[in-house]
């Protein structure tokens, strides 16, 4: 089964550090399904601010994980032409869920699905665990669009 590194997801998105969340992605069957990889380390750049007592991922940034998994895994298959000069921007989130804290020190994995697409735009679902425990869940939809 195909994987791509951070260097090949790079490739594929606009994201950088630190807002470039996954580290790998594995797991990949093209345009259907991908598992994503955030390390959550106590250096993470929004631990220190979001709760250095207590520190917990913040829930928006698993739902941009989710988004990035999801842009590199149709950027990755769909037609490298048809991909070229073009981003994936987030449209909106149906339905998120955390279910348990995200905390440092940890290996985050973001299973996700394309639900359905219709030309540009895409709609995904997916789930997040850690050791094999659902920390959260969400739906939502993306569009490809014109870089500028």
């Amino acid at each position: 089964m195909k994987s791509l590194n951070k260097l090949e997801i790079e490739a594929l998105l606009p994201h950088r550090d630190p807002m470039l969340l996954i580290s790998s992605l594995i797991e990949i069957n093209k345009l259907t399904s991908a598992t994503g990889i955030v390390k959550v380390r106590k250096d993470s750049f929004f631990v220190q601010g979001h709760f250095p007592d207590q520190p917990v991922m913040p829930g928006v940034l698993i739902v941009e994980a989710f988004g990035q998994t999801a842009a590199a895994l149709t950027a990755d298959g769909i037609d490298k032409s048809t991909y070229e000069n073009k981003l994936v921007f987030l449209m909106g989130i149906e339905k998120a869920r955390f279910r348990n804290p995200v905390i440092p020190n940890c290996d985050l994995l973001l299973k996700i699905e394309a639900i359905r697409s219709h030309g540009r735009v895409w709609k995904y679902k997916g789930q997040a665990y850690v050791d094999d425990k659902l920390m959260a869940d969400a739906i939502w939809s993306a569009t490809i669009v014109d870089r500028k």
